[in-house]
């Protein structure tokens, strides 16, 4: 067998959805010719486009340096969109629909702001703003080096500060014209102590005095652990508490301020925040493909799924304007291999994408994770099993 066979018959494979999907958030796809749209730059998923993938939503990377040169591309063929590689003469999947824009992007707010520089709609029912776009860590001696959180605010596509009832109000407008199902709250690092906690608390104060969607709040852990308290009776029924890695060498190198916060330091806070929000309602982002350790990782997100948190594992997304923006994302082969190792801790801890109220784990969609998984609950039904179908 010649390699163009070898390639064909690997390709040809990809009609496993969750194999695709791994391949696609790796790799992106061109989109050349096509008026996709897309965000370019900011926090949370960027530089690609929402999608559905079998039923169920996906961001797939369209604009950063990998899809440049990926060997998907989106080809309109009549009133669909397919899904082609350049190996093959038949589309590999038929079955794509891009996310259409929100209705509520065409809307500002009472003192004339647009609603999409408040928030913006991440897969395809939720909710997600960046609370305070600025950050103390960004600067180019200080910034994790995958960051673009300041991208979106030195372009003006977003505003530094959004207002609890600037947010209230996108909300209720969201919830009523596009039937988002949950909120996602993050923001950038406005100071060492309680770290964006406090703001996060206002904001979800406001918007419970619209909505009873459920909310995930985002932050680095703050110093005073009563803080998870207060973002918990504010309102929020999730937490978010990014370690980005497990291995401690990545992390000074990589995210040489944030990384002052040790894994330590992260640990106890995933146990006190657990205490608060409960097992399966604290979730952290784990980034591969910073060169790190393949064990470490594979070990810290077991260490975290035993105190109840759900390590929520990525591949690197090089973004424009990053300091990793012509770095290698992670091999298809390396992210199937964690994928298969931490459902298996999920399953062994009872942790499931599906039982998370709110936020990047109930979403899903920049992982394939929920993909791999297989958690049976009490009434038999396998989680993952049903994401396939």
């Amino acid at each position: 067998m010649n390699e163009l066979d070898v390639t064909k018959k690997k390709v040809s494979s990809l009609y496993s959805v969750e194999t695709l999907l791994v391949d696609l958030h790796n790799k992106g796809m061109q989109t050349t010719g096509l008026t996709i749209g897309g965000r370019k730059g900011g926090a949370g998923p960027t530089d690609d486009r929402a999608f559905i993938l079998n039923g169920k939503p996906v961001m797939i990377p369209v604009l950063n340096e990998p899809a440049k040169h990926s060997p998907y591309s989106l080809v309109q063929e009549s009133s669909t969109l397919s899904l082609k590689h350049e190996e093959l003469r038949s589309p590999i999947a038929t079955f794509l629909e891009a996310v259409k824009r929100p209705k509520f992007y065409d809307l500002t707010t009472k003192d004339g702001i647009p609603y999409n520089k408040i928030a913006v709609l991440h897969g395809a029912d939720v909710l997600a703003s960046t609370v305070i776009q600025t950050c103390i860590r960004w600067s180019k001696e200080k910034r994790c080096q995958f960051c673009a959180i300041g991208q979106s605010l030195e372009s003006g596509n977003t505003i530094a500060r959004k207002k609890p009832k600037q947010l209230a109000e996108v909300v209720k407008a969201a919830e009523k014209l596009d039937h988002i199902k949950h909120i996602t709250l993050t923001t950038g690092t406005p100071n060492e102590t309680d770290r964006g906690a406090l703001y996060l608390a206002e904001c979800v104060k406001a918007i419970r005095e619209v909505s009873d969607l459920p909310i995930q709040v985002q932050c680095e852990p703050p110093e005073d652990d009563t803080l998870y308290q207060v973002l918990k009776d504010a309102g929020a029924n999730t937490i978010g508490l990014h370690v980005e890695s497990f291995d401690e060498d990545v992390r000074r190198k990589v995210m040489p301020s944030k990384s002052e916060i040790t894994l330590e330091t992260y640990f106890k806070a995933f146990k006190k925040a657990v205490s608060v929000f409960g097992r399966n309602q604290v979730s952290t982002y784990v980034i591969i493909g910073l060169g790190e350790d393949l064990e470490k990782t594979i070990d810290g997100c077991e260490k975290a799924a035993k105190l109840g948190v759900y390590p929520f594992v990525v591949p690197l997304r090089p973004l424009q304007g990053t300091m990793l923006e012509f770095a290698e994302p992670p091999s298809s082969e390396l992210m199937t291999t964690i994928y298969g190792r931490v459902s298996n801790i999920l399953e062994t801890e009872n942790l499931s994408s599906t039982k998370s109220e709110a936020g990047c784990a109930k979403c899903g969609a920049c992982s394939a994770l929920p993909f791999f998984e297989k958690v049976i609950d009490k009434e038999g039904i396998d989680y993952a099993e049903e994401l396939r179908n």
